[in-house]
């Protein structure tokens, strides 16, 4: 498995191996081990999700509030998305910003999305299966949300806005400057 680190330090592109031939591929999906060697510390991953969306599906931009903050690790196991994770950690140098990844069924590519940051995706393709896991369990208490089309974010979901197709919970969501987030200093990881 490669790790690269996005524009975001903190955000991480997890590239597996595939071996494959005629007969089809192996990938091993997943390394704890490797994932928090490359880290330099621990997430151990307690729960797995999977969603099937169809083209122009978009969930997000969602988190969880300590004491519930939430990493994940998400990859698309069939069809293509945009996924993209925003920096919500006040005091930050890159609050604010974000990192948008083609993930598809064909580059296996996942993103590791450390607890602080906002997390959003687009359908590209007729559908897709999404999957991924979390170190912390769902809180609804901590469950936060931003609005996806904030203009402080300035983000190209690739698609035309009248093409996305949001719940009524995601067409509600905070701008930034409304919303609650984590402080920059505060440990994220314990």
């Amino acid at each position: 498995m490669q790790f690269t680190r996005t524009a975001i330090h903190d955000v991480v592109i997890c590239e597996p191996t595939v071996r494959g031939d005629e007969r089809g591929y192996f990938v091993e999906t997943f390394r704890q081990d490797k994932l928090n060697a490359f880290l330099g510390r621990t997430i151990e991953f307690c729960q797995d999700n999977e969603s099937k969306s169809t083209y122009g599906v978009l969930r997000g931009l969602h988190y969880q509030l300590a004491p519930h903050g939430q990493s994940k690790l998400v990859r698309v196991i069939k069809g293509k998305v945009l996924d993209v994770a925003v920096d919500i950690r006040k005091g930050s140098p890159t609050f604010g910003q974000h990192v948008a990844v083609e993930l598809t069924e064909t580059n296996k590519k996942q993103l590791f999305i450390p607890k602080g940051f906002a997390h959003g995706f687009v359908v590209l393709s007729k559908e897709a299966v999404f999957a991924y896991k979390v170190d912390a369990y769902y809180s609804p208490e901590c469950d936060r949300g931003i609005a996806f089309n904030d203009p402080a974010f300035a983000i190209d979901w690739k698609l035309p806005k009248n093409h996305l197709q949001l719940s009524p919970k995601d067409i509600q969501q905070p701008l930034l400057k409304d919303a609650e987030y984590f402080e920059y200093e505060m440990d994220l990881y314990q």
